[in-house]
C-alpha cells in the first residue's frame, strides 16, 4: 500500500502574519525620522498617507505585475527591490510639500529591511499554535490521521521576502523553492540564491519545507500554475516517483477567492479562514487556524 502524504499549504500575508502596526503607521514613523515636510498640514496622517499608497500600489501593479517578473527574467528590470523602491518613492512623492525633494536611501532601504522582519510583522496567535503542533508531528514521527508524512508549504502572491520574515518570526524555513523555468532561480531579489534548493531534503526537520511566492513561481494566485508549482516541488523534495506515494493537497488561507476557490478549482481541497470577514461563505471554513489540525486528522 502506497504510504499517504499530505502536502499542506498555508497562505502567508494576514494567514500567517500580519502586519505589527497598521503599514501607513510604520511608513509615517519611517518617514518622520528623516524630518521631512509633508504637504499637507504640520504632520503626516494616515488618513494621508493611506490613498497615497493605494493609488501607488494600483499603478504600479499595472505598470509591472507580479514585482516586475517578467522584465526582470529578461535582465530588464531589478525585480522586487526595484519595484518596492519605485512604489515607496511614488507614495511619498504625493504628500512632500516640496515635488522635487529627493528622499534619502536610508528611508526607502530601512523600509525594505523594516517589512521583511518581525519589525514590520507579526505571527498570529493561532499559527504560533498550529506550528507548534505540527513541529512536534513531524519531530516524533507520528502520524496526522491517515497521514504517515507531511509537507509544509507557504503558497503566497508576494516577492521572496517571505522566507526572511517566516524566519524572523521564529519558523524554520527549508529551502524549497519555485522551480517555474530555470532561470526562476535566478531571478534579481531579496533572498540570497544560496538558500534556494530543488534538490530532496534531507533529515533536517523544518517548520516549512517550501516556500512559493507568485514572483518566483510567475503566476500569481489564483491560477493553477502556482499550486502545481507548488506539488511538483514538493514531490522533488520527498525524491519520490509520482505511483509511489499517495498525495492528499490542502491549501488554506485568508482570501475566498484567491486561496480557498483558486485551490479547489486547481484540484486541491481549500480550507476557508476569515480574518477580516464575518464569513457566511460556503465550504471548508475554520474560524481558526488551531482548528485546522484536527480537520486535518479526520480527513480520509
Amino acid at each position: 500500500m502506497r504510504p499517504r502524504t499530505l502536502l499542506l499549504t498555508i497562505d502567508a500575508f494576514n494567514t500567517i502574519f500580519h502586519p505589527r502596526h497598521p503599514v501607513p503607521e510604520q511608513y509615517i514613523s519611517a518617514f518622520n525620522s528623516f524630518k521631512l515636510q509633508p504637504s499637507q498640514a504640520h504632520e503626516l496622517t494616515p488618513s494621508i498617507l493611506q490613498p497615497a499608497f493605494k493609488s501607488a500600489y494600483k499603478a504600479q501593479s499595472r505598470r509591472r505585475p507580479n514585482y516586475g517578473r517578467a522584465d526582470a527574467i529578461r535582465g530588464q528590470y531589478g525585480g522586487p527591490r526595484q519595484w518596492w523602491e519605485e512604489l515607496i518613492r511614488a507614495t511619498f512623492q504625493q504628500v512632500l510639500a516640496d515635488q522635487s525633494t529627493k528622499l534619502p536611501d536610508e528611508l526607502i532601504q530601512g523600509l525594505l529591511d523594516r517589512f521583511a522582519s518581525s519589525q514590520g510583522y507579526a505571527l498570529y496567535d493561532d499559527a504560533g499554535v498550529l506550528f507548534e503542533r505540527l513541529r512536534q508531528i513531524k519531530t516524533t514521527g507520528q502520524k496526522l490521521g491517515v497521514f504517515e508524512r507531511v509537507i509544509v508549504g507557504v503558497l503566497s502572491n508576494s516577492d521572496d521576502r517571505v522566507p526572511a520574515v517566516l524566519q524572523s518570526l521564529g519558523l524554520s524555513v527549508g529551502k524549497g523553492r519555485a522551480d517555474q523555468e530555470i532561470e526562476s532561480l535566478k531571478l534579481p531579489g531579496f533572498e540570497d540564491p544560496s538558500s534556494i534548493s530543488t534538490d530532496a531534503y534531507g533529515e533536517k526537520v523544518d517548520d516549512i519545507d517550501l516556500v512559493i511566492t507568485s514572483y518566483q513561481a510567475g503566476e500569481e494566485k489564483p491560477s493553477p500554475v502556482i499550486f502545481d508549482v507548488a506539488e511538483r516541488q514538493a514531490r522533488r523534495l520527498v525524491g519520490a516517483d509520482e505511483e509511489e506515494v499517495d498525495w492528499v493537497r490542502v491549501h488554506v488561507g485568508d482570501d475566498y477567492d484567491k486561496d480557498y476557490r483558486a485551490a479547489v478549482d486547481a484540484g486541491w481541497k481549500g480550507v476557508y479562514v476569515p480574518r477580516d470577514e464575518g464569513g457566511g461563505r460556503e465550504g471548508v471554513v475554520i474560524r481558526s487556524l488551531v482548528d485546522l489540525v484536527p480537520m486535518l486528522e479526520g480527513l480520509k
